[in-house]
């Protein structure tokens, strides 16, 4: 059966995959910005979607808690 670990483990996964995402998105939209001088909305709208939704969540986790 699934116990307490597994979801713990499972959290902390999706979180650090979700962040490693969304870094690396932002990191390719400067690359391609500065580098190759091509503005890429696709990269950055998943990597501001991430930062909202963090912030978000932050904000409403900090009242409702």
């Amino acid at each position: 059966m699934i116990d307490e670990r597994f979801w713990t483990h499972r959290r902390r996964s999706t979180s650090i995959a979700g962040i490693v995402t969304a870094e690396l998105a932002l990191l390719l939209t400067g690359y391609f910005y500065f580098f190759r001088h091509v503005w890429r909305w696709d990269l950055f709208a998943v990597g501001m979607t991430f930062v909202v939704v963090k912030l978000g969540l932050m904000v409403w986790y900090r009242f409702t808690d």
